[in-house]
């Protein structure tokens, strides 16, 4: 019981550590790539969606690695963020835009099967 627990908040950390370091690179050196990935049709502009997003992003991670008794609505609001950003890795697909080294059709489509895995691993860490 004891190990399911050390596996869970371990799980949780990584996942937290994962997105404050994509949150920094949305602000920093990865904003082009994160530009290719913002759908035309969001009512702001490209470059505000990506910051946005890296705030957000930021702001989740650290509620992750810190836990505390609010960790189950984290998970949830990071699988729910997980899924809100989704249809910008379908747009990245869809116009076939290259970003982290997602330069073909198949990778960009291999990409789009992840995102759930980030939904499970997100409500998975952070379930009593």
């Amino acid at each position: 019981m004891e190990t399911n627990k050390a596996v869970k908040a371990s799980a949780r950390i990584l996942l937290g550590s994962f997105l404050v370091t994509t949150g920094i690179g949305h602000l920093t050196f990865l904003r082009k790539d994160f530009k290719a990935q913002v759908p035309k049709h969001l009512p702001l502009k490209v470059n505000d969606t990506v910051v946005y997003s890296g705030i957000a992003e930021i702001a989740l991670g650290t509620s992750l690695i810190v836990g505390g008794k609010y960790k189950r609505a984290v998970g949830e609001i990071a699988a729910a963020f997980f899924t809100v950003v989704f249809p910008g890795n379908i747009a990245q697909y869809k116009h076939h835009r290259s970003a982290f080294g997602l330069n073909t059709d198949n990778k960009r489509l291999a990409r789009l099967f992840f995102q759930p895995v980030l939904i499970f691993w997100a409500l998975k860490s952070t379930k009593e």
